[in-house]
């Protein structure tokens, strides 16, 4: 396994949204969400139709995301293509609303 050499990138964030952003403005549905633990973007897993989360990489180049639909732990660099132990949980602010 390749380990992850972007774990400075890694911050304690507030998710922006309750649900993926992007969905949300358009009126889509996601299947699970992804938070990016640089500035707390939500979006949604490649599972789903807009693959939210990771054309926010691409767009913003924020490597490191947390399994986020419920807060389940884990986390995931784009860059590296590899799974990365995170310091913390990102705690949910509220129900987050299912569209599955």
């Amino acid at each position: 396994m390749t380990a992850c050499v972007h774990k400075s990138t890694i911050r304690s964030v507030t998710p922006r949204t309750f649900g993926c952003e992007e969905c949300l403005e358009q009126g889509m549905e996601w299947f699970h969400l992804r938070l990016c633990r640089e500035c707390g973007h939500v979006g949604c897993c490649d599972q789903s139709v807009g693959k939210h989360a990771t054309a926010h990489f691409h767009r913003t180049g924020h490597p490191i995301i947390e399994g986020y639909d419920p807060p389940e732990g884990w986390g995931w660099c784009f860059v590296d293509e590899t799974f990365v132990d995170l310091p913390d949980q990102t705690p949910q602010n509220g129900p987050i609303p299912r569209y599955y």
